[in-house]
C-alpha cells in the first residue's frame, strides 16, 4: 500500500504540458484513495465523448465557454463555474464557444479507483 501523503502541489501549466505530450483531452494529476483529479481539455467546436461515471464528480471552468448538459438540463458555463454531478447520471460539454479547460475532482469513496 501506498503512503499518502500530507499535501501535495501543482502547476497548472505543468499539467497542461502533460496532457498535451500524449495529445488526449484528459490529464490526471492526483490519485488518493478517496479522491482522483485531473485536467480535462476541449477544443472550440470539438465534441465531449463522456459518458456517466460511477462516482460523484465536481467540475471548475477555467477558461473557455460552452453549454453542460445532465440528462435533460443545459447550463451555460464560463471561467468560475462550478458543477456537481451524481455518479450514473449522462452529462457531457455541448457547443464549446472557446476552448475548454476545466478541473476535475472524482470522489471514489472507499477507495474504489474506476
Amino acid at each position: 500500500m501506498h503512503e499518502i501523503p500530507d499535501w501535495l502541489s501543482f502547476d497548472i501549466d505543468d499539467i497542461r504540458e502533460q496532457r498535451a505530450e500524449h495529445g488526449r483531452p484528459w490529464q490526471e494529476f492526483i490519485r488518493v484513495p478517496d479522491l482522483y483529479a485531473g485536467l480535462y481539455e476541449i477544443p472550440t467546436g470539438d465534441q465531449d465523448p463522456q459518458s456517466p461515471h460511477d462516482t460523484d464528480e465536481v467540475y471548475y471552468v477555467l477558461e473557455g465557454r460552452a453549454s453542460f448538459l445532465v440528462e435533460d438540463q443545459r447550463m451555460d458555463v464560463q471561467p468560475g463555474s462550478v458543477l456537481f454531478v451524481a455518479k450514473g447520471k449522462n452529462h457531457r460539454f455541448v457547443d464549446i464557444a472557446e476552448d475548454l479547460s476545466v478541473l476535475v475532482f472524482f470522489a471514489t469513496p472507499g477507495g474504489s479507483t474506476t
